[in-house]
């Protein structure tokens, strides 16, 4: 899954799934597992974003095309690559 909606569009699918009347236990908490895993990754997204919007909210000046905030580079898979300037 490439993007947050996708994730949480699954995620949505997993609840469905857990919520039929005819799920064994098994499947069902297999279900449950996946969408453990599932929510915790994007929950670490949404600390990531968050952690941008700070920044964002907390420059001194008010930005324009010559004071643009430096953020932190991130990959596909939101790990940091860059450092700040």
């Amino acid at each position: 899954m490439d993007n947050f909606e996708e994730k949480l569009k699954k995620l949505e699918e997993i609840t469905n799934n857990i919520k039929r009347d005819d799920i064994s236990l098994e499947e069902a908490l297999k279900n449950f597992e996946e969408g453990i895993k599932l929510s915790k990754g994007m929950e670490e997204e949404l600390n990531k974003v968050e952690g941008r919007i700070q920044i964002l909210m907390t420059e001194p000046s008010p930005l324009d095309k010559n004071n643009q905030p430096v953020l932190d580079d991130f990959n596909a898979d939101n790990e940091l690559i860059g450092t700040r300037k």
